[in-house]
């Protein structure tokens, strides 16, 4: 290996005990592999098989934890018992590999697709659409719903726990269930749900607390929890970094063992504000990383790329295109092949790659998403 890649190859011990062989993991990414029951197919298993062993841990693409709460065709779940075995058979097949099994968990709220739903219905916090074309209203969820979903994602950390994960990622990120209890644009409740900022806290933070106990009454050994946000909205009103870094402040306390910024770039600036480009996981990591690691992803394509993240003391890297294009990205670069690291995707890599052919026309559905040769 390059010395001057070295430091990004030593192991990490999260708050929990868990340690890691490096501190670059593969980001949370949906495939749309997995069966309509919600169980995982052969070809899901052997796309993360594929992408284990180098990186120090393997964070899933997001579970939904009730089943109104499916986001995607082809999603897997983690809303049943039944679906427990079908959990543990990703968790073995990365774990076999010599990598860490992070599972995602998960309830789309309004931006529930109504056709992969049971009843048709998207639900959220207050009855507001997504500010998009063609979004469907969703239903407000009454008080007795939001203590069902907290539970569930509870329930969810259980089995994940039993299916043999390392660790559970809350997903609070991209405009999710989570992330619309926090949003003002989507939470327009009056009553201890929403409102205030601090009562817009109120769910992520009951689901926090969920996740923690069902971990305190479950686990055997050291579990991780990790917690993925989004640091802004682009919506009037919508959330502001003002909000944000009151909300990891709030985190930052609850014993986690990281956050996750999902952000498009690891340098990108304010997507509210053209004239604030600093960078949102930097800015993140200086307000609370001497309390909680952060994970930084998104368009961290080289090693020396990394090497630069890392370099502003973000302990943590996770990355995703690239490994869809390279599984073996991390043990190119310990090998000295840096230089022949995949950057493009061919369709004549696609079975060499573990890719399916539903993976391939997911992947490739969204323009210029991925560098396609």
């Amino acid at each position: 290996m390059n010395p001057k890649y070295e430091a990004a190859f030593k192991p990490f011990t999260f708050r929990s005990g868990v340690e890691i062989k490096n501190p670059i993991t593969m980001a949370p990414m949906t495939n749309t592999a997995a069966h309509e029951n919600g169980e995982v197919s052969d070809e899901e298993v052997a796309y993360y098989q594929e992408r284990a062993g180098g990186v120090g841990a393997v964070i899933t693409a997001c579970t939904y934890v009730t089943r109104n709460g499916k986001g995607f065709p082809g999603e897997f779940g983690a809303d049943s018992d039944s679906l427990i075995p079908s959990l543990r058979r990703v968790a073995t097949a990365i774990q076999e590999k010599g990598s860490k099994a992070i599972l995602q968990i998960f309830h789309g709220g309004r931006m529930c697709p109504p056709e992969e739903l049971p009843d048709r219905q998207p639900i959220a916090p207050s009855a507001v659409a997504a500010d998009r074309d063609d979004a469907m209203v969703p239903r407000e969820m009454t008080a007795d719903e939001i203590d069902e979903i907290i539970k569930a994602f509870g329930e969810a950390t259980r089995r994940a726990i039993e299916a043999g994960y390392d660790g559970v990622e809350i997903h609070g990120a991209n405009t999710y269930l989570i992330q619309q209890f926090f949003s003002p644009h989507s939470n327009r409740r009056t009553d201890k749900w929403g409102g205030t900022l601090e009562k817009r806290m109120s769910f992520p933070l009951a689901v926090v607390d969920a996740v923690k106990k069902a971990v305190s009454d479950h686990a055997t050994k050291p579990f991780i929890i990790g917690y993925r946000l989004s640091p802004e909205e682009r919506e009037n009103p919508g959330i502001t970094m003002k909000d944000t870094l009151q909300l990891v402040d709030k985190l930052a306390d609850q014993d986690l063992d990281y956050l996750h910024i999902s952000v498009g770039g690891f340098w990108n600036g304010s997507i509210r504000e053209d004239n604030d480009q600093t960078s949102r996981v930097v800015m993140i990591h200086e307000r609370v990383g001497d309390r909680v690691p952060v994970m930084g992803v998104g368009m961290l394509r080289t090693p020396g790329e990394v090497m630069r993240a890392f370099e502003t003391g973000v302990p943590l890297i996770a990355l995703g295109r690239e490994l869809i294009m390279e599984p073996q990205w991390v043990q190119k670069v310990q090998a000295g092949e840096e230089d022949k690291i995949r950057t493009t995707l061919s369709k004549k890599d696609q079975k060499e790659l573990a890719i399916s052919n539903k993976m391939w026309e997911y992947y490739t559905s969204f323009p210029g998403w991925l560098p396609i040769v």
